[in-house]
């Protein structure tokens, strides 16, 4: 027998967004442990218990497959295997439930926002459906899911068809019922201190008249209010990840919690394959909340950079012997996490976690067709989520079709010599148009990065572009940010091309800039000496010099290595990057493909 129940809790103290289960058995885990639990009667021959969670994150309302190859090392060497879209999500969700009768089903944020164009068309409502007809427990929040403004976020708990965006509300469902899951939101707060939505939740097991409780805590980073529109979290605080997981767990144990999940939208990164278990190479935002989270805690299901891992972290730190997990990003992965709980001293005795590939159809992109590999479980679409995401599909092509303006040819993502594209100086163009104003920011710069295009932008034989070509181009729902940075910065910004994240020489990850700004680089040049001739306007940009820079909220926070972009200052949030782009299609009319002599590669 499963029980299910979500609280809101006031507290002194931090809160953080994290959803956890944590083993509070036996004797306590720290100075705030509560009073030891006696345990109750265990049945003959069922000394331990096993309790399966399933999670996954980052879905971002990828309804149909999201062509994604996940690479496993083969008999020939690396192949690929085509994973992701929802109908196979709930299959394989169906599948793993089905394992173990004491069973959770968690999130890490991101279920919705920067979705894909039959989802975002009807603000999401779709996904939500989709995995209510999952049955999951609770999903913490990410930053994505604050894109529309918190008023939007509560509808899509609660349901109804109150209008807080531009888009219509309850197109299809009329009414739209609403999440019948828990969103938690720990770490975010109203003005009277008082948690958005509740920070915590509790689901109860009995085997043989024994009952384990398993407390979760769910939210999103401390960082959301730099990555979403200042209106959309107006009125809310973020607070401290680890300090908010840790001022919950004594009064998840008064609620009689013996293991304690937390679920946290934040992450790291490895340098482990998709599918390894291992810690190697661990870093990112994620580390310095475990180095001061609870050691109580068992499990953290983490989310946020869209990497796939599972992490025995208390290999790197054994003073905090948490399991590490995420899903990587889009539906194309599932984490399977097995515990097994002494009911004596109601302890988590063992614990281990894998990744599992949704592969579910073979699909045909850049690199060719992606067939389905009969080395790896193939999962077959859930009818009703199937049959789900066709009636959207159908709903959405009038409006996929909606012309947006037209093009003298086609803009495309082919890299010139310099690397940088003839789309992305168009996009770098359109988000500087956006925020060129003082009142939006008075943008004087704007950079995209490659990562961020989806698709080129091709016209059809009477030069018309639709909308539905602009949303394959940027499908993320980024928010377009304005920040302040010195001349320096932007030099080490630009060294990062080559050296960042996972850019090297001979891989660089260049950025595209918008019209007015230009410079060199070298790669015969030792590192941070590979740029020169950096030029704003016509005049040399100097080291001091102050700039206001046009990005969208996935570079602002570090993404693609570019981890210099988080230091920028004096942030102001704006609309998002469709949006500008769509506006500048229509002003342009037709939109010219830009030349590509922006950035110039010297050559020995």
């Amino acid at each position: 027998m499963n029980q299910i129940q979500t609280s809101k809790v006031r507290w002194a103290g931090a809160v953080a967004c994290v959803l956890a289960v944590t083993a509070l058995v036996g004797c306590a885990h720290g100075p705030e442990a509560g009073p030891v639990r006696q345990p109750g009667p265990v049945a003959a021959g069922a000394a331990t218990m096993d309790i399966g969670l399933i999670a996954f994150n980052d879905l971002h309302g990828n309804l149909e497959p999201p062509h994604i190859a996940v690479p496993i090392r083969g008999a020939a060497g690396v192949e690929r295997v085509p994973a992701g879209g929802i109908a196979y999500l709930a299959s394989a969700i169906a599948q793993l439930k089905s394992r173990n009768p004491h069973h959770a089903v968690i999130t890490a944020g991101d279920m919705v926002g920067a979705s894909p164009l039959v989802s975002a068309l009807f603000l999401d409502e779709p996904t939500i459906e989709a995995v209510n007809h999952m049955q999951i427990d609770f999903s913490a929040v990410g930053n994505h899911e604050f894109d529309r403004g918190w008023q939007e976020l509560l509808r899509l708990q609660q349901g109804g068809c109150e209008k807080f965006t531009v888009r219509e509300p309850c197109q299809i469902s009329k009414p739209f019922e609403g999440a019948r899951f828990g969103f938690l939101a720990a770490n975010t707060l109203r003005e009277d201190g008082q948690p958005l939505l509740p920070a915590t939740g509790i689901k109860r097991f009995t085997q043989g008249g024994v009952t384990v409780t398993v407390g979760f805590i769910g939210m999103t980073l401390k960082a959301t209010p730099t990555m979403v529109s200042p209106s959309g979290v107006k009125g809310l605080r973020f607070e401290d990840e680890a300090s908010t997981a840790n001022a919950l767990i004594p009064q998840l144990r008064a609620q009689g919690a013996d293991v304690i999940v937390v679920a946290i939208h934040e992450g790291g990164y490895t340098n482990a394959k998709v599918l390894e278990q291992s810690c190697s190479g661990i870093n990112g935002d994620i580390v310095p909340i475990l180095e001061r989270l609870d050691p109580a805690v068992d499990v953290v299901v983490s989310g946020h950079t869209h990497q796939a891992y599972v992490c025995d972290y208390g290999r790197v730190n054994p003073s905090r012997p948490f399991l590490l997990t995420s899903a990587g990003q889009y539906g194309s992965l599932v984490t399977e996490v097995a515990l097994q709980v002494d009911l004596n001293t109601r302890r988590v005795v063992r614990k281990t976690a894998h990744n599992h590939i949704v592969q579910g159809e073979a699909f045909t992109g850049s690199q060719g067709l992606v067939a389905l590999n009969p080395a790896v479980p193939a999962f077959t679409a859930d009818p009703f989520v199937h049959q789900l995401v066709a009636r959207y599909r159908a709903a959405a092509e009038p409006l996929a079709q909606r012309p947006v303006g037209r093009a003298s040819a086609p803009v495309l993502r082919v890299r010139a010599a310099s690397q940088e594209s003839a789309l992305g100086n168009l996009i770098a163009d359109a988000q500087l148009a956006a925020t060129r104003a003082p009142d939006r920011g008075g943008a004087q710069l704007s950079f995209m990065n490659p990562g961020g295009l989806r698709a080129d932008l091709v016209p059809d034989a009477q030069g018309r572009l639709s909308y539905g070509q602009l949303f394959s181009v940027q499908p993320f729902g980024n928010n377009i940010m304005v920040r302040t940075y010195t001349g320096a910065q932007i030099r080490a910004v630009l060294e990062q091309q080559f050296s960042g994240g996972t850019s090297r020489p001979d891989a660089p990850r260049v950025l595209s800039v918008s019209e007015g700004f230009g410079y060199r680089y070298d790669l015969t040049q030792p590192a941070g000496s590979r740029i020169s001739h950096m030029t704003l306007h016509g005049k040399p940009l100097q080291e001091g010099d102050q700039v206001r820079v046009a990005i969208s909220s996935f570079l602002a926070s570090g993404g693609d290595g570019f981890t210099v972009f988080s230091e920028g200052r004096d942030t102001l949030g704006g609309d998002q990057d469709l949006d500008a782009l769509e506006a500048y299609v229509r002003a342009q009319n037709p939109v010219v493909p830009p030349a590509t002599d922006r950035i110039q590669r010297v050559v020995r």
